[in-house]
């Protein structure tokens, strides 16, 4: 196989690069758009004018670096991703613990409390290491031992 053979690709077959990099811009891009309330007749005379494309799919790697700089000289600002919550579960999204896990958040930060202190009680209370690991039963215990830590901490602050 020659170099020149093993460098085409064939027709049809997408290229080798991966796809996460363009999507983060093109999703970039239109998070842009709607923070500065572009509508679409102006967002595409923009993206001809910095890009001579009339899609954002048409943009290459240099193009969607283009319109970012654009739209970022025009006021557009990234935010950072949200830095997770240290000691967070990762089953928040669980079907039955999700809501109850949510449920021990609010309390945790209503309390000025993180997850740690959480994962204290749950120790203490059913001898299980993290709170990821407490099923439905230990949850609802959980909520209804921070709602006494609740209303002993609001009695506290009115006596």
């Amino acid at each position: 196989m020659t170099a020149a053979a093993a460098t085409t690709r064939r027709p049809g077959r997408p290229a080798a690069q991966p796809a996460q990099p363009r999507n983060n811009g093109l999703a970039q891009i239109h998070i842009a758009k709607a923070q500065l309330g572009l509508d679409d007749d102006t967002y595409r005379a923009m993206l001809w004018g910095v890009a001579r494309v009339r899609s954002a799919k048409d943009l290459d790697h240099a193009g969607r670096a283009k319109v970012l700089a654009h739209l970022t000289a025009c006021g557009f600002k990234s935010r950072a991703p949200a830095t997770p919550t240290p000691g967070r579960p990762r089953n928040m999204d669980h079907p039955e613990r999700g809501p109850l896990l949510r449920k021990v958040e609010a309390l945790l930060l209503s309390a000025g409390r993180d997850w740690g202190y959480c994962n204290f009680i749950c120790k203490r209370m059913f001898s299980v290491d993290d709170v990821s690991f407490c099923h439905e039963g230990q949850l609802h215990k959980l909520v209804a031992a921070l709602e006494i830590d609740k209303r002993r901490r609001s009695a506290k602050g009115a006596a």
